[in-house]
């Protein structure tokens, strides 16, 4: 038995064993999945800050999840592209947390940021009079803070709690680092009590921004029914965050039942498109849906793309 974790000084990552006879296939298409993510969410990120229109809390807002988006990718596409060209895929011990880190904390923030564009809606169509007031520069910031920072520090409680406890494995049955994975290679399964009991209870403190969420927008759809400019700003602006609602929560859900049900007979490349999707469909699907939904900003789009000046 071990006498403490730092003899384990690197993980082996076993979700792309199967995938030998087409790895330069899944290296290009990646590749270009990165490449077209970073492209769509930087060009929804620079058109917002340049354009001065666009300097509003529900555009900021978007700019932050977009920035998000580019944070999440970074802690997987750069390893997995990697791994891809690599007979042996290994990750350093400091460097397969600080991906649980990233990942992670891209979850949590993307959920956070979604709430508080809910909260923003919420303002805009029901408070319409007071929102400038309410959704004021300083607590523009506060709301931004409290969507990046909470996350990574709940993320980071989280880390802390399964460094701390003894391997007796470094094989990961996954693409990338997981923290409930990571728990599940203890030595001592009684060990993992109390990160157990904390991951419990991120996972209630999320649900209760999901049910927030929810509760949010199906007062809106009440408030909205009966005013046909509440209703055109409703779909406008509202449609595109309940799409990335629904998107992220069904990936996530997807992944998250699959490590805990699914059966050790299904065959990896299904288990390992279900682990990625939520890294994948969110960052690409999101700039799409804001681009071509909110007027503003496609209306910005279209100037850069046609060289014409307001």
């Amino acid at each position: 038995m071990m006498d403490n974790v730092s003899q384990i000084t690197m993980f082996f990552l076993t979700g792309l064993n199967e995938t030998n006879n087409h790895r330069f296939t899944l290296f290009f298409l990646t590749l270009l999945c990165y490449c077209v993510i970073l492209l769509l969410n930087i060009s929804v990120i620079v058109t917002i800050i340049m354009g001065n229109n666009l300097h509003e809390p529900m555009y900021i807002l978007l700019c932050t999840f977009c920035m998000n988006s580019l944070y999440g990718i970074t802690g997987f596409y750069p390893k997995f592209l990697w791994d891809l060209l690599s007979p042996v895929h290994v990750i350093s011990y400091s460097g397969c947390f600080v991906q649980v880190q990233v990942i992670a904390s891209f979850a949590f923030s993307e959920v956070s940021i979604l709430a508080v564009m809910a909260y923003d809606r919420y303002v805009a169509i029901c408070r319409p009079l007071e929102y400038h007031s309410v959704m004021s520069k300083q607590r523009l910031i506060t709301l931004v803070c409290f969507s990046w920072m909470t996350p990574f520090c709940i993320a980071g409680i989280n880390v802390f709690l399964t460094s701390r406890l003894k391997l007796c494995s470094q094989h990961i049955a996954k693409l990338y680092c997981m923290n409930w994975m990571i728990a599940n290679l203890a030595c001592f399964p009684a060990e993992t009590a109390v990160s157990s009991m904390v991951v419990y209870i991120t996972i209630v403190f999320y649900l209760f921004h999901v049910i927030f969420i929810v509760l949010s927008y199906m007062y809106l759809i009440k408030t909205c029914a009966n005013s046909v400019e509440n209703r055109a700003k409703f779909m406008q602006t509202c449609v595109p965050h309940l799409i990335s609602l629904l998107i992220f929560l069904s990936n996530v859900l997807a992944d998250v039942m699959f490590m805990r049900f699914g059966s050790k007979d299904f065959p990896q490349a299904l288990k390992n498109f279900v682990a990625i999707e939520y890294l994948v469909i969110p960052p690409l699907i999101n700039p799409l849906i804001y681009g071509f939904k909110l007027t503003k900003i496609r209306n910005e789009i279209l100037v850069v793309l046609t060289f014409k000046t307001k």
